[in-house]
Parts: C-alpha cells; structure tokens; sequence
C-alpha cells in the first residue's frame, strides 16, 4: 500500500508539471533570454593650436613717441608647450630687432614689437630665444603685443604698413 501510494505521489507530482508547462505554452508565456558582449572604444588626441591676431594700429604719428597693442590669441590642447613668434615683417631689410612700416614713395618708418608694458623685450621669431611661451589648457590664451614708434621720425606724410605674420610652434 506504501509503495501505491508513492508511485500514485510521483504520477501526481508529473502530472501537476506537465500541466503548468501546457498551461504556459498555451498562454504564450515564454521564458527570456539574453546575452551580453563588451567593446573597447579608444581615441587619439593629438597636440593642436591655432593661432589668430589683432591689428596693430598706431594712429596718427606727429614724431612723438607713440605706442599702440595688439593681441595674439592662441588656442592648444591642453598641457601643450607653444612658442610664439612675430617675423620682421615686409619691409625692406626689416629685421626682428628693426621693424619698419614702407609708405609713400618707399619711405620708412620704424617701430619695434614687444613682450612686455616695458618695451625692454623684443619680440622676434626665434624659438627658444625671443619667442613668446606658454603652454595651453584648452582654451583661448591671449598674448598682448606691445607695439612703439621711436620719436624724432620725420619721413614722407602719408600712410605707412606693414604685414608681421604670427607664428605658432608646438
């Protein structure tokens, strides 16, 4: 009788089970799964500036010392050492250290370019020696360019220009 009622348990117990599972089938009740996958997603950052410059405009020059600013503005990826150099500019036999504007008639007309309010520190094109430094941190960093006219220049009247290009080495 023991052993009836066990197996009569067990066809219970199988029965109970193959039911839900056709209960579940029949209501479309279906288990889920999933899988997952990993990907590395990498990137390069390379050192980069730009670099962009204000006019220098003196006015009107009456022999007296004059002095104007202009503004560089450099823009580095961040941590990056730069230096910043102005060229002698367009006139003839102009050097960094000797600048001049070229107006009527090929007159000149000298001026100097400058790192600091003091005008004590040229500004040329030489890296490592009269070069602007600095290092960038992403955003825009602006470098004034002190600009002065000797006084007790008397060339030609008439308009006087020159073109001093900016460069930046990173």
């Amino acid at each position: 009788m023991k052993l009836l009622r066990e197996q009569h348990k067990k066809l219970f117990v199988g029965l109970s089970a193959l039911s839900t599972l056709t209960l579940g089938l029949l209501s479309g009740q279906t288990e889920a799964s999933t899988a997952t996958a990993t990907f590395t997603v990498t990137a390069t950052v390379a050192a980069t500036c730009t670099i962009s410059a204000t006019n220098l405009a003196f006015g009107t020059y009456s022999g007296a010392l004059t002095s104007a600013n202009s503004t560089v503005t450099v823009t580095c990826t961040n941590t990056t050492p730069y230096n910043v150099g102005l060229n002698a500019g367009t006139a003839t036999a102009a050097t960094v250290s000797t600048r001049a504007m070229t107006g009527p008639s090929s007159a000149t007309l000298s001026y100097g370019l400058f790192q600091n309010a003091s005008y004590t520190t040229n500004w040329g094109n030489t890296v490592g020696t009269d070069t602007e430094t600095g290092t960038g941190n992403g955003s825009a960093q602006a470098l004034t360019v002190y600009g002065q006219i000797p006084a007790g220049q008397y060339p030609a009247p008439g308009a006087y220009t020159d073109t001093i290009t900016a460069t930046i080495t990173y």
